[in-house]
């Protein structure tokens, strides 16, 4: 498994993901065609909120282990998405950085910061009152490979209790990412992000996923 060294900079990556409720033929010849990986990317669970905002598709923020993490969308080559990581914050979190950096995030109109620091409750209390945002349960069981040099991984998601399947291929080589997707069966198949994938189970998106 590719893994970034502590203190280098690594070059932004390029991802291939699709959401849908079967990818059986495609995790199978991804996980023939995997060289070995490091155990601890076998399997892995993670329980983690995703801050969802009508108002935007281009920040992807998420909460795990109290921490939060902002990623942003750069662009899109070759039908194959590249972000960047915006900001990181644990709580309880400052009022200066929710004005700043979150609520600027969401582009939606900012809540009154009465306080100088918010704890997670209380965080998660504003993104409720707020029509255009949700916080939206994510629970993630993902099985690791790797293909072509690719990072890949196949991963059972719950999405506020629905049972959905993901598949991906990441990589900072565009032409690894192509070979791996037509390697494993899932050309054509449409590329969905996270964000994506959250508001068409939530009904905030009309469109349905992959192989619906």
């Amino acid at each position: 498994m590719a893994e970034l060294k502590i203190g280098e900079q690594s070059k932004p990556r390029f991802e291939f993901r699709s959401f849908g409720q079967n990818f059986c033929e495609a995790h199978k010849r991804m996980a023939r065609l995997s060289v070995p990986v490091p155990e601890k990317v076998w399997e892995r669970t993670s329980d983690e909120i995703y801050i969802i905002s009508a108002k935007n598709d281009i920040n992807n923020t998420k909460i795990r282990n109290g921490k939060m993490d902002i990623k942003t969308y750069v662009q899109t080559v070759d039908g194959l998405e590249q972000w960047n990581p915006l900001m990181k914050g644990e709580f309880p979190i400052s009022k200066e950085v929710l004005e700043k950096e979150v609520f600027p995030a969401f582009m939606v109109e900012m809540p009154a910061l009465t306080k100088d620091t918010y704890t997670y409750e209380e965080f998660i209390a504003m993104v409720k009152a707020c029509p255009d945002l949700a916080a939206v349960r994510v629970h993630k069981q993902r099985f690791g490979y790797m293909v072509n040099d690719t990072i890949c991984e196949v991963g059972n998601v719950l999405i506020n209790g629905a049972k959905v399947v993901t598949i991906n291929s990441e990589s900072t080589e565009i032409e690894d990412i192509k070979k791996t997707i037509a390697d494993c069966g899932l050309e054509g198949v449409e590329n969905i992000n996270y964000l994506q994938a959250i508001k068409r189970v939530i009904g905030m998106i009309d469109k349905p996923l992959a192989n619906e």
